[in-house]
């Protein structure tokens, strides 16, 4: 099976390295602008299948493409990546001091025309109370700015992370455990 995710993310690159995946790694160029309406789940399950069939028409028959997207959604509002460091230091003020979840869509899809899976996994994240100074230092750091939710559950951000339930991979940006399961039948089809 020659398996190729539809991602340029370090951070999923590193997990499917970790967990013994041998893969490609392409880009997609989807964009991800949510529909009115869409639900966080429907949203991140979409983004992902549209990245998986836009590197599937690029790649070869028997490939099989990997596409994931994640959201952080806090009180009902999904925090995408942030702005800038204003952006950021917001997310994080909503962050600081309450759960949020981590929703990650997930999609197989053999090349070229399927079989087809969609999933999503959801982590619930609980942050301890951060000051106006703790955000500013870590908004600085950099490290923030292109993460869902404003911060890296595997750098930095770490030392506010009081409690988690669920997947750890699927909040680093891929449930890796889901992604197994998932590749299951295309991994036992490439052995007959």
């Amino acid at each position: 099976m020659c398996l190729i995710l539809a991602s340029a993310s370090e951070r999923r690159k590193e997990l499917l390295r970790n967990a013994g995946f041998e893969f490609e790694s392409r880009v997609s160029h989807v964009e991800e602008v949510r529909l009115v309406g869409e639900s966080a789940e429907g949203y991140v399950c979409r983004i992902a299948r549209e990245k998986a069939r836009a590197v599937s028409a690029l790649s070869d028959p028997g490939s099989v493409v990997l596409g994931a997207d994640t959201e952080v959604v806090v009180s009902g509002q999904t925090l995408g990546k942030p702005a800038g460091q204003e952006d950021a230091a917001r997310m994080l003020r909503q962050l600081a001091g309450r759960t949020h979840e981590v929703i990650t869509g997930v999609c197989v899809h053999l090349v070229p025309e399927g079989p087809e899976d969609s999933k999503y996994a959801v982590t619930l994240v609980s942050f301890a109370e951060m000051s106006d100074l703790e955000i500013h230092d870590y908004v600085q750091s950099g490290e923030p700015i292109d993460k869902a939710g404003a911060y890296a559950i595997q750098g930095l951000a770490s030392k506010f992370v009081t409690r988690i339930e669920g997947s750890y991979s699927n909040v680093v940006g891929l449930p890796i455990q889901l992604v197994y399961d998932m590749l299951q039948p295309f991994m036992e089809g490439s052995k007959a």
